[in-house]
């Protein structure tokens, strides 16, 4: 009896996930195994992904800031190298990502949806290129890991929310 209740939950779990529409995907873990987890998943209630800022050194991506809305993460990463920042046009998103990375992350193209190509590191290391899954979505936030560098990253992609105004 318990395992026709078991059969029954599972059938009606398995159908209710077919009609939900997808639209969130997630692609990485890009680099390598070191440094301490972190995710800005609580971050994107804030709003979209605004502004950027990067520490780059001559070799390495070295930490990472993101504007959500108006309002800044937690800076990631070490401090060594120099800080880039790049600012989003209004309505403005990220569409795809790529870059290289070996036992570090080394280095950061994003591509946005104004077709606007941001680049960020050196041009070293295995390749990989990111994208959402699902149509007319865009990167929500980041995760990965990070110690006195970006060991890897994470993109999270989503439907851009309707309910932010943009300032």
């Amino acid at each position: 009896m318990l395992t026709i209740a078991f059969l029954a939950l599972l059938c009606a779990s398995a159908s209710a996930t077919e009609i939900q529409p997808r639209d969130s995907s997630y692609s990485g873990e890009y680099g390598g195994g070191g440094g301490e987890r972190f995710s800005q998943s609580g971050n994107q209630l804030d709003g979209p992904i605004t502004a950027i800022r990067l520490r780059v050194s001559s070799y390495y991506i070295v930490g990472l800031q993101v504007r959500y809305g108006t309002v800044w993460s937690d800076y990631v990463g070490g401090t060594s190298g120099d800080l880039d920042e790049i600012f989003l046009y209004p309505g403005e998103s990220i569409v795809q990502v790529s870059g290289k990375y070996k036992t570090y992350l080394r280095k950061l193209v994003f591509v946005t949806d104004k077709f606007r190509f941001l680049s960020f590191g050196k041009d070293k290391g295995t390749s990989f290129n990111a994208a959402p899954l699902y149509p007319n979505t865009v990167l929500r936030f980041f995760s990965g890991r990070a110690g006195s560098l970006i060991d890897a990253i994470g993109f999270h992609w989503d439907f851009y929310p309707s309910d932010y105004e943009s300032c």
